[in-house]
């Protein structure tokens, strides 16, 4: 017989015994046989909690193994008991008998036995037993190996009871990553959102990310069924801040397949649009528009503003017509972020529509509505509407700030409205506001463009009263208004002032001496230079040559020469342009002592065109060579490719004195060489047998009949000497030099017959006319005898007979303040 000892809960005289006819004695009668149930309840109760029985080592000695009823899976023991059991009482009787039965493999069997009947194995308890594992041995092989002899089958209900009731993430990574190894597993979403909301509670978003990675892997080949877990790694990462993971989780969710929520891309748009990055939010949000999701109040809050402010009107209109079709009230903010954007795109029309609408929901304008709203019509010149908001907005008790009256202010100026804006400059005065120095100058600008002096000279005092330094475009406009105005003393006055604050007035000054000038107020511009000179501001030497024509034009000859020395002993060059312009003046000048006056100034230039035109007038011992040779040197020295147009001028100036001063073969020389350094290479043309041709219509009167002449005494030339008489020969005259040219040939009988432009006669009837002895005494250099006479009269007939030529640009207009910008 061997006695077996049962466990410590067990009272001392309760013995079972094993044998072939084994007898237990008990205290109480076994849980086997129910009819004994009324006999020791207590100890029935104490009986049904066996689980394991411990057996004494010094009765079990003898024994052979297989007698011994086995608690744990080993497949080289019998597992099916076919002996008898019998359950004695302390007096040896039998209380009961029956058949032994296979014990519980843990691992296998989802159920525990009670005696001989299978139990099945309440949730709690294993949940309890899993929980008790996995909090002792908390995560490695020894976890592994205990939950591996767990006597009951788990399944997937126990591990997601057991992982709410686990606290530590590790232990509850550790359980989880045991269970996926198991032929039971089943992917759960719960599971995973257990975990992920673990992970997240310790700020692990590593530990996020590797488990995300497991799940998108555990999913892969087949429908996800994590749609839990994926939006919630996503919300939580969002929520973290994590822009880059989130977006890249939120990409691997879609090409899984997972249904994201709407919170899912309400978080993500938030995280984008607070880091920033409104193009990346609007991607997500497009992406939402493929599937049913909607969005949310809050989320309409800040992607309406959002798409406002990045110009993507017509989508964010869209949202807000939609959040009003869901019956979702706008707040202020989409009210103004609308009315804010839509204004400045210049859409008045649905700003004003949106600002409307917001009143209709209650909501009340703030100053920085009316403020925007205002700008917008004000900038796009609907003034009339600007100021009825203007009215609106102090109406509704609102203040006018600085910069609200500043625009309004110069946006009025601007448009012309100088009498509105002077009423708010003043009410900007009386609210205690120091206009800025731009608004100041906008008023002074408009007011000098208009021509206002007075008030643009008060507002130019109310400046500086104000300690307020005007700009230079202010300065700048004051003083071409009073140039204008030919206000000398005052323009004198303000340009002092602008140099003590400091600002360089050469510029300033010399564009107000333009102004004269352009005017041709000479006697003016000569009182501003030499205003100029006394408070020692320079000015440059165009603007001093320009006076210096100024005053040659009007006969100021006295105050002209000093501005050429001034010119001269500056480094200006005087050029041959100007050289001749002052022929030109004495050509045309028909006064003794002007002419003296005028020679001065000629011999003040120091050009060496002067030099030329003396050694012209001397005879051939001083001038040791012949004239013609002395014209050639002349010419030679000039740079026709910087000086052609001057030197084409300056011939036809000096042909024109030349012939007033008689000196006819002098002329023809100068014309000879002219012609030859190919000043004018389209005047003669020979056209063989059919039609010889000279064009003068680009000639002065006196450069127009040495050129007739000469020419003339070349085609007799060429037709006596070598016989060739062409058809027909033209004079080219224009109608300016037709008669001119007409009555000089009439007194030696000429037959060529006028028309418009042309005087023509055939060859033949010139050739008869060529053989005459008085033309060929007229050809030969000889005017007849009224020549001096009929120059005078060319003279009073045509007083500016030389074209003036300006090899210059033309002055340039008083300098704008933007170029000083």
């Amino acid at each position: 017989m061997i006695r077996v000892r049962t466990a410590k809960s067990i009272p001392r005289n309760v013995i079972s015994t094993l044998t072939r006819n084994t007898t237990i004695s008990a205290e109480t009668p076994s849980p086997l046989n129910p009819s004994l149930s009324p006999l020791h309840s207590p100890s029935i109760r104490l009986l049904r909690s066996f689980t394991v029985c411990s057996v004494p080592r010094n009765t079990v000695t003898n024994q052979s193994p297989s007698l011994y009823r086995s608690f744990c899976s080993d497949e080289s023991k019998t597992t099916v008991w076919t002996d008898e059991i019998e359950y004695l009482d302390e007096s040896g009787s039998v209380i009961h008998s029956g058949k032994g039965i296979r014990s519980v493999e843990p691992g296998v069997d989802d159920h525990v036995m009670v005696g001989g009947l299978k139990k099945p194995l309440m949730n709690a308890s294993a949940v309890a037993k899993i929980v008790e594992v996995v909090q002792r041995w908390k995560w490695g092989p020894e976890l592994e190996t205990h939950l591996d002899k767990l006597q009951f089958l788990p399944n997937m209900v126990h591990v997601k009871q057991s992982l709410k009731i686990v606290d530590d993430v590790d232990a509850g990574l550790s359980l989880f990553r045991w269970v996926k190894k198991q032929p039971w597993y089943v992917p759960c979403d719960e599971c995973y959102v257990l975990l992920f909301d673990g992970l997240n509670k310790g700020k692990d978003f590593e530990g996020i990310q590797k488990l995300f990675e497991e799940m998108v892997g555990d999913d892969s080949g087949r429908r996800s069924n994590s749609l839990g877990a994926y939006n919630q790694v996503i919300q939580y990462l969002a929520k973290a801040e994590k822009l880059e993971v989130a977006f890249c989780c939120f990409k691997k969710a879609q090409d899984c397949g997972c249904k994201i929520d709407t919170q899912t891309y309400n978080n993500l748009m938030m995280l984008f649009l607070n880091k920033g990055l409104p193009y990346k939010a609007f991607e997500i949000y497009e992406s939402m528009e493929k599937t049913d999701s909607l969005l949310d109040g809050s989320t309409y809050e800040l992607i309406i503003p959002s798409l406002a402010k990045s110009g993507r009107l017509d989508a964010a209109f869209k949202l807000f017509q939609q959040m009003k079709e869901r019956k979702l009230s706008p707040s202020f903010g989409v009210f103004a972020s609308l009315v804010d954007s839509m204004g400045k795109a210049g859409r008045l029309d649905t700003s004003m529509k949106v600002y409307m609408e917001m009143q209709g929901y209650g909501h009340r304008p703030s100053a920085t509505m009316f403020v925007s709203l205002i700008d917008s019509y004000a900038k796009a010149g609907k003034l009339d509407t600007a100021l009825k908001l203007w009215d609106e907005m102090k109406s509704s008790g609102f203040r006018p700030n600085f910069g609200l009256y500043t625009m309004i202010i110069e946006s009025h100026a601007k448009s012309g409205k100088l009498e509105v804006a002077m009423s708010v400059f003043k009410d900007m005065e009386k609210a205690g506001f120091l206009p800025t120095p731009s608004t100041y100058s906008c008023l002074l600008e408009m007011h000098a463009g208009s021509g206002q002096v007075d008030s643009a000279m008060k507002i130019y005092n109310s400046m500086t009263n104000a300690g307020l330094r005007p700009g230079l475009s202010s300065y700048i406009s004051l003083l071409t208004l009073l140039a204008n105005k030919r206000l000398v003393d005052v323009a004198g006055k303000i340009l002092l002032e602008m140099k003590a604050m400091g600002y360089s007035v050469d510029v300033c000054a010399s564009d107000v001496l333009m102004i004269y000038i352009k005017d041709a107020s000479v006697d003016l511009a000569l009182k501003w230079l030499r205003f100029m000179g006394s408070s020692g501001i320079k000015t440059n030497n165009f603007i001093i040559r320009q006076l210096f024509e100024s005053c040659m034009k009007n006969g100021l000859y006295d105050s002209a020469r000093p501005l050429l020395e001034t010119l001269v002993h500056s480094s200006g060059k005087v050029d041959l342009v100007l050289y001749t312009s002052i022929l030109a003046h004495l050509v045309r000048c028909q006064d003794e002592d002007k002419e003296r006056q005028l020679m001065s100034i000629l011999s003040a230039t120091k050009h060496k065109a002067h030099a030329f035109m003396c050694g012209l007038f001397t005879g051939p011992e001083q001038r040791k060579q012949p004239v013609l040779t002395f014209v050639r040197e002349f010419y030679q020295g000039i740079d026709y490719e910087l000086e052609e147009g001057a030197a084409r001028y300056f011939v036809n100036v000096l042909l024109n004195y030349l012939v007033l001063m008689g000196q006819i073969n002098r002329a023809r020389c100068v014309w000879k060489v002219a012609y030859e350094n190919k000043l004018f290479p389209k005047a003669i043309v020979f056209d063989q047998h059919i039609a010889w041709s000279l064009d003068v219509r680009n000639l002065s009167v006196g450069a127009a009949l040495i050129a007739v002449v000469h020419t003339l005494h070349r085609f007799r030339k060429r037709m006596l000497y070598y016989g060739v008489v062409p058809r027909r020969i033209k004079l080219v005259t224009g109608p300016t030099l037709k008669i001119v040219i007409a009555q000089m040939l009439s007194s030696v009988e000429s037959p060529f017959e006028v028309s418009k432009v042309v005087l023509r006669a055939p060859g033949d009837s010139v050739m008869e006319w060529f053989k005459k002895p008085i033309v060929q005494q007229f050809l030969l250099n000889e005017i007849p005898s009224r020549a001096d006479i009929l120059m005078h009269k060319l003279n009073v007939m045509f007083p500016s007979s030389a074209p003036e030529i300006r090899s210059m640009s033309p002055p340039k207009p008083i300098m704008s303040s933007k170029s000083f910008n």
